[in-house]
């Protein structure tokens, strides 16, 4: 018998409590006058006490197979729940975990959590054909109120299975009934959405596309359907994103908005971006985030009041929600919006050269995480007041306690000194930092990129090279190389190559697609230069995109329309070195 063998491991123990205890119970009289509390008796028997100490004893001095043992032995005599769990999170091994998860199952068939602990147990344990029958359990045991939760939950578990395809293929037969022409849809759109997330994790996305598109067949309203069908947009399936904007005109839904709208940030359409952004802060104007990112699009594209006020609205918002205590979820995600909020004030002030404002706004952040921006802008302001040497030791002087941040740090002087046209002098700081930094591509891409400001177009494509063989798919590098031998109109067939192989990776890039144009025209393609072009500008109304459509326009014989586009670039940025060369070399006066 078990318990005869461990009792006299626990004599000392049982002693200690019997000489201690009633010590402990007058220190405990003499603490209080006031009326005892009525007292609760437990149900637990003496029997079963002992038996939880000896347990607890043998886990902790070492012998869990013991303590193991014993808990088991205790939970299915007394049948209880608390005990069950904790039987089945002191086993030593896999095998002992899923034999408590058996017998607490056998014991409470009826109870959610010792299904769900047996399904789980069986998915970590890879054996996934096993956890069929405990997965139909958990669908069974469901009330039609809290079936379609249930159902939506199912992909969480199989996240971490080895075997994603036997997941897969278990999944869809257990909700084969759920998916049958008579099941209703409040069943059967969660039970597609599930299976979608499953083929999904199996990288099958064909049929995870067929799934969103059963789903939204049957609910089109669904926020499940939209996040499956986001999933898909992200991953560049064919016809998800038509899926999402058929989700967002009939049903509002402003996470589903925010999530596609960043899905477009990512992908450079920064106009269709900016047009879900303001649609969303009309839809629901108390949505922090909206505000955000909508005033930092519009700082970025140009529209310095646009931003202004949607920042301002923004900082209204999200202080308000600081200031209650009551939620915390999130909280740090809001200061750091704030923090991003404050920076985008400074940089509007900075631009209307209220060196002052710019300055205050940067005093107002208070983040810790945002020291390097912070002081990168303060560095800027002391550089436009001829503090070049000042600003420079503002940044040198920040502390680097890891690569990452002394990383950081260079590229934050590097950025200064481009900023303030000291190209040679970013040049050479990058060229000294190769000894510290031998094999970044950010860093010998950002080199390449000074060098060719230098003319030298030699090192430019030197170092680009080097980027491009240490990192094939370093798409901005092929779209630089090809891009600069368009421009310089040498090799253009391989230029052309070049950008086509960025382009593949990029294909919703506008800049990339304006290097393309600008190939194809001076490859003497000029119809299909302006298609490209004029597809790019509709995208990223840029000044650059926007000097070599017009120089296309003008080849052709549209004088009139290319002056239109170069004054919109104007507005844009009068000071841009490729619009004004362009302007000056046509004899145009704006």
């Amino acid at each position: 018998m078990l318990l005869s063998k461990v009792r006299n491991t626990v004599a000392l123990q049982v002693f200690c409590l019997s000489v201690c205890a009633p010590v402990a119970l007058a220190q405990v009289k003499t603490q209080t006058n006031a009326t005892p509390a009525p007292i609760a008796n437990s149900a637990i028997t003496a029997d079963l006490f002992f038996v939880l100490l000896l347990a607890e004893i043998n886990l902790q001095s070492g012998e869990p197979a013991a303590g193991h043992a014993l808990l088991l032995e205790a939970a299915r005599k007394s049948n209880d729940t608390l005990l069950f769990q904790r039987a089945v999170q002191s086993s030593p091994s896999g095998e002992a975990a899923l034999q408590a998860a058996r017998a607490w199952r056998n014991a409470q068939p009826k109870t959610r959590a010792a299904n769900r602990t047996l399904l789980q147990l069986l998915i970590a344990m890879n054996r996934i054909a096993d956890s069929a029958e405990p997965l139909r359990a958990e669908l069974t045991h469901s009330s039609a109120q809290d079936l379609p939760l249930a159902i939506a939950t199912i992909p969480r578990y199989y996240l971490q299975a080895a075997d994603k395809k036997s997941a897969v293929a278990v999944v869809e037969h257990a909700l084969a009934e759920y998916v049958s022409a008579s099941a209703p849809a409040s069943s059967s759109t969660p039970a597609w959405v599930s299976i979608g997330r499953m083929r999904l994790l199996a990288d099958d996305l064909s049929g995870a596309m067929q799934a969103a598109q059963r789903a939204m067949s049957q609910d089109s309203t669904a926020t499940g359907t939209a996040l499956l069908a986001l999933e898909l947009t992200n991953r560049k399936v064919a016809g998800a994103e038509a899926l999402v904007r058929r989700h967002l005109t009939e049903q509002s839904s402003a996470e589903v908005r925010m999530a596609y709208a960043r899905i477009l940030l990512d992908g450079r359409r920064y106009g269709e971006a900016l047009q879900q952004l303001q649609r969303l802060s009309v839809e629901k104007p108390d949505f922090p985030q909206a505000w955000l990112v909508l005033g930092v699009l519009q700082l970025q594209e140009g529209q310095p009041s646009a931003a202004e006020s949607a920042l301002v609205k923004y900082l209204e918002l999200a202080n308000n929600t600081i200031d209650d205590s009551s939620e915390n979820q999130g909280i740090e995600e809001r200061k750091r919006g704030i923090a991003q909020a404050y920076l985008s004030m400074a940089q509007i002030a900075e631009d209307r050269k209220d060196l002052s404002a710019a300055q205050s706004w940067l005093d107002k952040i208070e983040d810790p995480r945002s020291m390097i921006t912070v002081q990168s802008r303060r560095a800027s302001l002391m550089a436009r007041q001829g503090k070049l040497d000042e600003a420079r030791k503002l940044l040198q002087d920040l502390p680097q306690e890891t690569e990452s941040q002394a990383r950081l740090k260079l590229m934050a002087e590097v950025s200064l000194l481009r900023e303030t046209k000291n190209t040679q002098l970013a040049y050479d700081l990058l060229a000294q930092s190769a000894v510290q930094f031998p094999n970044d591509p950010d860093l010998q891409y950002e080199q390449a990129m000074l060098a060719e400001k230098l003319g030298e177009t030699a090192e430019m494509e030197r170092l680009l090279q080097k980027v491009i063989d240490a990192k094939p798919d370093y798409h901005h590098a092929y779209n630089a190389l090809g891009f600069s031998m368009a421009d310089r109109n040498v090799r253009l067939p391989e230029a052309k190559r070049l950008i086509k192989k960025a382009l593949d990776a990029a294909p919703d890039d506008p800049f990339i697609q304006d290097s393309l144009g600008w190939v194809e025209f001076r490859l003497g393609n000029k119809a299909e230069a302006l298609k490209i072009l004029e597809t790019a500008y509709r995208s990223k109304p840029d000044v650059e995109i926007a000097a070599h459509l017009g120089e296309v326009l003008w080849s052709l014989g549209q004088q009139s329309r290319a002056i239109a586009v170069w004054r919109e670039a104007q507005k844009l940025n009068p000071t841009n070195e490729t619009l004004l060369d362009t302007i000056k070399r046509f004899r145009v006066k704006l």
